[in-house]
């Protein structure tokens, strides 16, 4: 049995006029997923400025948990119910941080990431240790950092890291612009 948690990335494409259909769709979806055991959880991600492909992200346990949700009957009738409001579908597994940036070839540079996981541990682990720090002093430093770990880990994977991807979407997705060099004048002074 596999214990690494896995991440699927479902992208759609929204039909002409189906916006607001899809995004209840998507959200539906996100509901549907939380009954499954294993489920751990999940987000949608809006396209960047000017874009029409929508992704949501669904996390599980391992690769028998979402197994189950994938092939179980309540998500095939989600899957039939949204069929008209997307083009393009598609699907893909990954493990690890990287599920919440895009597709490979889509995904921010390294630095933005690093960005976007920094401004969201940043104030989650100032908030911790100023409530909670005081708690924790007596304990020695091996065991402090572990539980403070153990505590802030899942808060960030699940919550404050997507938040932080969702919030950032539009320049995360951002091309840098191209610097526009002055024209130099053919006359001479």
């Amino acid at each position: 049995m596999s214990t690494s948690p896995v991440t699927l990335m479902v992208a759609r494409r929204v039909a002409h006029g189906r916006y607001q259909e899809l995004m209840s769709w998507l959200h539906e979806g996100e509901q549907l997923a939380t009954d499954f055991p294993g489920y751990l959880g999940s987000g949608v991600l809006a396209p960047p400025p000017g874009g029409d492909e929508f992704q949501i992200i669904f996390r599980f346990a391992n690769a028998e948990t979402m197994h189950a949700w994938e092939h179980s009957s309540s998500r095939r009738s989600w899957l039939v119910r949204g069929s008209g409001m997307f083009i393009q579908p598609s699907e893909r597994r990954v493990s690890g941080i990287e599920g919440w940036f895009g597709a490979v070839d889509a995904r921010p540079p390294r630095w933005k990431q690093a960005v976007a996981i920094w401004l969201a541990f940043f104030p989650v682990s100032l908030v911790f240790n100023y409530l909670l720090g005081p708690l924790l002093n007596h304990l020695e430093l091996l065991p402090r950092i572990m539980l403070s770990t153990l505590v802030l880990t899942p808060l960030m994977v699940f919550l404050f890291i997507p938040l932080s991807t969702r919030l950032l979407a539009p320049w995360l997705n951002s091309t840098p612009a191209t610097p526009v060099r002055p024209v130099e004048s053919a006359s001479t002074h």
